[in-house]
């Protein structure tokens, strides 16, 4: 009875489709990715690991340049509890960017990810809480590379011009 169950359960899973997400398959040969900042440098550790596109250092030598126009990290407050102190923050983290080739032909246009993640505060532990601020931020930027990645996966390889 057990393996016939079994069997039935692996048909199951075989036929509905589901397979695992493989590594980005970027439409450009290569990409510059702007320097500066620990999102471009975790971004270019997941193309450099995850997909067969090459990192330049050059913009002129390159097929894609990403860049970005907004990179901002925000604390927003929640809620107050009876005394009137800060019980709950709102993290976010917000990117805007576009991708264009050396000559500025439009691959993306300006797109904008926006994540956040809430956080309980407490007063007496102001020290654990400044550390699990940093651990969701750097989370929060793990997930902004992940998701960075499949957009310009899903993007188009034939460029537009610019408006004018």
């Amino acid at each position: 009875m057990r393996l016939l169950a079994t069997i039935v359960l692996a048909a199951s899973l075989a036929a509905c489709g589901f397979q695992l997400r493989g590594p980005a398959e970027l439409p450009f040969q290569t990409i510059y990715v702007p320097p500066g900042t620990s999102l471009s440098a975790e971004l270019k550790r997941n193309l450099v690991k995850l997909s067969k596109t090459q990192v330049v250092d050059d913009p002129a030598k390159a097929d894609a340049v990403l860049g970005f126009t907004r990179d901002v990290r925000d604390k927003v407050i929640l809620s107050f509890n009876t005394q009137g102190r800060v019980q709950e923050y709102q993290l976010r983290y917000r990117i805007e960017f576009r991708v264009t080739d050396p000559k500025g032909k439009v691959f993306m246009p300006t797109s904008e990810i926006l994540l956040t993640r809430d956080l309980t505060y407490n007063d007496a532990q102001v020290l654990s809480e400044e550390s699990e601020e940093a651990l969701l931020y750097r989370d929060m930027q793990s997930d902004m590379v992940q998701q960075l990645l499949r957009r310009m996966a899903a993007s188009s390889k034939t460029a537009v011009a610019p408006p004018q």
